[in-house]
């Protein structure tokens, strides 16, 4: 397999502004991604006058989708490509693309957990818009979450041809 991809991929901007903007980018959609969670977990403690709040149950999917971010931002571009690295002879790439892999299978799983929860406990028992907010905010979350890891992932996996690293 010489390459990750089969179809080749749109050559990106390789400035560093354009960088700095996608890591911005992708901060801003992580913290609305949370902010949208926080705000819905306040308000089932707050105003929800029904007897559904958000539980525990509603904060897996975000957690998985959290610690998926971790995982795929970790890891780097340059090490799905090739098997050269000298801390580790053998199927570099391999183990790269298996933890990308699980990254992204715990942030597809946590977007799947989330629609889940939105249908058993919020669509299934017909509850009205102000209760059904609180499982479209967890939706709306983990997509920004998701969405923010591949903006950050893209931003800080640009090729540059004039970036220097000064490593002794």
């Amino acid at each position: 397999m010489d390459n990750l991809f089969r179809c080749p991929l749109p050559n990106l901007p390789s400035s560093q502004t354009v960088r700095t903007c996608g890591v911005y980018i992708a901060g801003a959609l992580f913290s609305l991604g949370f902010w949208f969670f926080i705000d819905a977990a306040v308000y089932s403690r707050v105003n929800n006058p029904g007897d559904v709040h958000v539980k525990f149950v509603d904060w897996i999917p975000g957690i998985c989708s959290a610690l998926g971010m971790l995982v795929i931002n970790s890891i780097e571009k340059s090490r799905l490509n090739s098997n050269s690295f000298s801390y580790s002879p053998h199927d570099v790439a391999w183990k790269a693309r298996l933890v990308l892999f699980l990254g992204f299978a715990l942030m597809a799983g946590g977007l799947a957990g989330s629609f889940t929860v939105l249908v058993i406990k919020y669509i299934v028992p017909q509850y009205e818009f102000p209760t059904m907010y609180l499982g479209i905010a967890n939706v709306v979350a983990n997509s920004l979450i998701m969405l923010s890891s591949v903006v950050l992932w893209v931003a800080q996996n640009m090729e540059d041809d004039y970036r220097y690293d000064l490593g002794l």
